[in-house]
């Protein structure tokens, strides 16, 4: 079997090479060509590479020091997902990446139950065919995601080197994502009750620290659990940015991801005591006092239809070309506006 290429790579294999093709091929293929060890993996199975002419399909076969390997890089296919005609809020683009500010309510990515009007669908219509594709698939190379309903900034990658390049930079955590949400209570290092909460500490400057493993529910599985045993390692800090009520019965917090986990914020805030606002999964039925901050403000919080949570800030070094990125997005009309409701009638 061999490929029809649309691009050829050539591969010199250095000296005292790994035993088998596939790990020779990894360590030895150039950082220009963009291709990932699950990449060249399907390309040895497609009968891409060759030596000599003679095509090598096996991952096991065996390569020497000096060996010049060809690799048949075909175009790429196209996505089975198709392409609408949905607006987009673009903060940066260029060839390898952009940056959306995406609205609540749209998922990042076609799913069961939620098969069109996704994120990815407005994108492929914006690229209009002129994307050079991610994984040998002309799609959207999707790196991180926030929630349905969590408004606020994306980075996704359009060609195979941006999205190796912004992978490696969210494995590391070297990935700056602030988020803005509304909860219920104050996280205060001088509440007596979170001292007693597992997970739970403050660091200098009234930061809050929650150190948990997560892992999807046991019984719920559209649930995450928390827990100190399997799972992943999940960090996440939050400082106090305006609180809302005399006492305090709602709090608008700053939130960093060390890790990025599924629901992270919603399922930490919520282990700490301080669920968020408006999330009908985590945030329980909690209810503020009407007497500490008035009957506007527990009414916009009973009724704001989602998790009141915005990603707000997202920092990244471009993966081709060095630049150091920082984008910014305010917080969405319907969050500011509870915001101010909870401001003026505290």
């Amino acid at each position: 079997m061999s490929v029809e290429p649309s691009a050829v790579v050539q591969i010199v294999i250095g000296e005292n090479p790994p035993k088998r093709l596939d790990k020779a091929i990894a360590r030895n293929v150039p950082e220009a060509a963009a291709l990932s060890r699950s990449r060249l993996a399907k390309l040895i199975a497609e009968g891409a590479v060759s030596r000599g002419g003679e095509v090598m399909d096996d991952p096991r076969g065996r390569v020497a020091e000096g060996d010049v390997l060809e690799v048949a890089v075909p175009a790429a296919e196209e996505s089975h997902i198709g392409p609408e005609d949905i607006p987009l809020e673009i903060l940066f683009e260029d060839d390898d990446l952009i940056v959306v500010n995406k609205p609540a309510g749209m998922v990042v990515h076609p799913a069961p139950g939620s098969p069109g009007g996704t994120l990815v669908n407005a994108l492929l219509h914006h690229f209009g065919g002129n994307l050079s594709g991610v994984g040998g698939v002309a799609r959207p190379g999707i790196v991180h995601r926030i929630d349905k309903d969590t408004s606020g900034l994306l980075v996704v990658a359009k060609t195979d080197a941006a999205h190796q390049g912004l992978a490696a930079q969210f494995a590391k955590h070297t990935v700056e994502r602030h988020y803005h949400a509304v909860v219920h209570g104050v996280p205060d290092h001088a509440d007596p009750r979170l001292a007693g909460v597992k997970g739970v500490s403050f660091e200098p400057g009234n930061i809050l620290k929650i150190t948990t493993q997560l892992a999807r529910h046991k019984t719920d599985r559209q649930r995450q659990a928390v827990l100190f045993t399997g799972g992943r390692h999940a960090v996440t800090r939050a400082r106090v940015v305006e609180r809302f009520g005399q006492p305090t019965q709602a709090t608008l917090v700053e939130c960093w991801l060390e890790t990025g986990r599924t629901h992270q914020i919603r399922v930490h805030m919520a282990h700490a005591g301080h669920g968020l606002i408006g999330d009908q999964t985590y945030g329980g039925r909690r209810r503020m006092n009407a007497k500490a901050v008035g009957e506007m403000a527990v009414e916009a919080a009973r009724a704001f239809p989602r998790q009141a949570l915005h990603a707000a800030t997202l920092g990244f070094v471009h993966p081709v070309t060095g630049e150091a990125l920082r984008f910014a997005a305010p917080m969405p009309e319907d969050m500011a506006g509870l915001v101010e409701t909870l401001r003026t009638t505290a």
